[in-house]
């Protein structure tokens, strides 16, 4: 019997973007059960005095380098290096809770993402954000106000305050019977865990676009 995987996430997340890309058809082909969880991995890493990429050439340029080699992996195809940081980022996730609220947020980050790695539109910012919603079929100015509420708001930092409390600190994460896995390349003990028949596992080769593109060349 497959088992529900929690997917804690923040949208900001420059490695997240692999996940995201991939997950729904994960879904797809498995029938896995996901829980999109949005939190604040920021905050939790301000609280730790934990800042991976601030003020870190060799770093920052370190991870452009493996996501561009994770994305042509699973024939993925973003305009490398994206606009990072960026300004939106808490926005952008209390969105995310209220699309979780209402059952459109695998939607939501995935086109977010795209518009983020694609085309250079930066998450939580215009026009990336009037025009995911639009597209979904919201309406931009109602899901927005309500994503700045004081309710929303108070939900987020409950949610950040959730996943520190179940052991996560960082995104993307995984957690399945209350086990934390870190990280998109922890992705497949996740589905390990939860999947219980190999067969049905999307493991060794991930589901890719039938004629998969390889990613762009990096610049700058």
């Amino acid at each position: 019997m497959m088992k529900k995987v929690e997917f804690w996430f923040s949208i900001g997340s420059p490695y997240t973007y692999l996940t995201v890309m991939r997950l729904p058809r994960i879904v797809a082909k498995t029938g896995l059960t996901v829980e999109w969880r949005p939190f604040s991995a920021r905050q939790l890493m301000e609280e730790d005095g934990y800042h991976p990429y601030a003020d870190k050439p060799v770093r920052t340029a370190y991870m452009w380098t493996d996501i561009a080699r994770q994305a042509q992996k699973f024939g993925l195809s973003p305009t490398l290096p994206a606009p990072f940081p960026i300004q939106g980022y808490e926005l952008a996730n209390r969105v995310a809770l209220v699309a979780a609220k209402e059952g459109w947020v695998a939607k939501y980050v995935a086109q977010t993402y795209q518009r983020w790695f694609h085309d250079g539109h930066p998450a939580g910012q215009e026009p990336n954000l009037s025009k995911t919603l639009t597209n979904l079929g919201q309406d931009p100015d109602q899901v927005i106000a309500q994503a700045e509420g004081v309710v929303m708001g108070q939900a987020f930092e409950a949610a950040t305050r959730d996943a520190r409390e179940r052991g996560v600190f960082d995104t993307p994460s995984f957690v399945v019977e209350d086990q934390v896995y870190l990280g998109d390349d922890r992705l497949p003990d996740a589905l390990r865990h939860a999947i219980p028949n190999p067969k049905a596992r999307v493991m060794k080769k991930p589901d890719a676009p039938s004629q998969p593109v390889a990613a762009k060349r990096m610049t700058g």
